[in-house]
């Protein structure tokens, strides 16, 4: 199959372009050393007046921004962080400046093919698997986006052959134009980030938009428990094929009551879940979605099955610590949201001390709580959530609550409040930044703590 990219001509028409990178995290650099590779004419722009800026060659503009000089831009590339509501955004729309991100800056220059994969949940997982499968299959594999490794570092290796598996975000997605997989996923749709959204409904058809320019050509899967995902099926412009955790369908796998993943076209049990390290419905749902998008791009079954029972969970994703004087410690640093959070709590199969709480990105916890089902023995609550989540826990009939300063403080207590034979799960079912610059520093903070008891 041709390239779906943009490939060498627009290659050529970044050069000379006058190009904004907005925001300097590490997508925004990344995306900087792309356009300067590209001789497109840089500057860098960042809300932070106090940002360090030593080391950049390029010119910076902190806090205020020229309007002489963004007015004439080609290209503001905004980093997924940085809200589309800033009033620079205001700026460039009203002098009709395209506002794109550091995916679409990518997709430009993509010369191969392109797996996209989002959702609520399960993205890095599901991202991480589908990689290591493609890998496998062909050796030119680069998996990118979201999951920590830009986009915009790796595209210029791409060719006709390769494969880009990238796990995009809702923030991501909103300043995709061009972007097209040849095969998408969205796992699931579960409320999340609805203060950077707004509504529900923004939020789902912002996930919607990884499949806006896909064709008959092309493939999607989704998740067929998702009510939203299944109403939605028809009105995509390519096909569908469905993956389902809990009953028999026939366009796509399902797991049946022994936990056999089967093709519902032939009804071929593939594998049973006990072969694998991913334990749970939901690594069941990122198994079948990983194998259908894998199949689609012409990897043979047995080495999509021989690749799912090697494959280890991924770091902070209901990740096995250590076990301290007969207690298991979990970290689900990556549980930020509820409905991950309820997905963590799941997979405990003993008593827990359950931490929670961080920033509040505007979700409700009940469900969260409803969750426990008798499992959490205690819930050690920290951060800006922590009377919130405690006036839902006790709305809830929960009450076995304490709260913590500090995310060393509450390991010391799940040690002190635990006995042999319990675990203790980090999963906090909220973002991070409130108290740590990311989940990752959250959960290997966890990890250390854990380490020094």
């Amino acid at each position: 199959m041709a390239a779906i990219g943009g490939g060498n001509e627009e290659n050529m028409l970044l050069e000379g372009k006058k190009i904004a990178i907005v925001g300097l995290g590490k997508s925004g650099l990344a995306a900087r050393n792309l356009a300067a590779e590209m001789r497109a004419d840089v500057c860098l722009y960042d809300g932070n007046r106090d940002l360090d800026c030593t080391g950049y060659d390029d010119p910076v503009y902190l806090g205020d921004f020229p309007e002489d000089k963004f007015a004439e831009l080609d290209y503001a590339v905004f980093s997924p962080g940085v809200p589309l509501t800033i009033p620079l955004a205001d700026f460039l729309r009203e002098k009709k400046v395209p506002i794109i991100g550091e995916i679409e800056l990518a997709y430009m220059l993509e010369r191969g093919q392109v797996v996209g994969i989002t959702g609520t949940n399960g993205k890095t997982t599901t991202t991480t698997l589908t990689g290591e499968i493609m890998a496998a299959w062909n050796e030119e594999t680069y998996v990118v986006g979201n999951i920590g490794n830009p986009y915009t570092k790796e595209v210029l290796k791409t060719s006709e052959k390769s494969v880009t598996v990238a796990e995009i975000s809702s923030f991501q997605l909103e300043t995709a134009d061009t972007f097209r997989p040849h095969v998408s996923a969205i796992l699931n749709i579960t409320p999340d980030h609805l203060n950077r959204h707004g509504t529900m409904e923004r939020y789902i058809d912002t996930k919607f938009l990884i499949t806006k320019n896909q064709t008959a050509e092309d493939l999607c899967v989704l998740n067929y428990e998702d009510d939203v995902l299944r109403e939605r099926a028809e009105s995509l412009p390519c096909p569908v094929e469905f993956f389902s955790s809990k009953r028999k369908i026939e366009n796509g796998l399902y797991q049946n009551e022994n936990h056999d993943i089967v093709d519902g076209a032939t009804g071929e049990a593939l594998m049973n879940m006990s072969e694998c390290r991913l334990p749970g419905d939901h690594n069941c749902e990122n198994i079948m979605a990983a194998i259908l998008m894998t199949r689609k791009m012409g990897v043979p079954m047995e080495t999509i099955l021989d690749t799912v029972r090697r494959f280890h969970p991924v770091e902070h994703r209901v990740e096995f610590v250590k076990t301290v004087g007969g207690v298991d410690y979990y970290n689900d640093s990556k549980g930020t949201n509820p409905d991950a959070a309820i997905k963590g709590i799941q997979s405990m199969s003993r008593p827990t001390v359950l931490i929670g709480g961080g920033y509040d990105k505007g979700g409700e916890f009940d469900e969260w709580i409803q969750a426990f089902d008798g499992k959490v023995k205690k819930l050690l609550l920290m951060g800006a959530t922590k009377e919130r989540i405690a006036e839902t826990a006790e709305r809830n009939g929960f009450t076995e609550y304490e709260f913590v300063d500090s995310l060393e403080q509450a390991v010391k207590r799940a040690a002190a409040l635990t006995e042999e034979g319990d675990a203790v799960l980090l999963s906090p079912a909220c973002a991070s930044w409130d108290m740590f610059d990311s989940y990752e520093q959250r959960g290997r903070m966890f990890k250390d703590f854990v380490c020094n008891l």
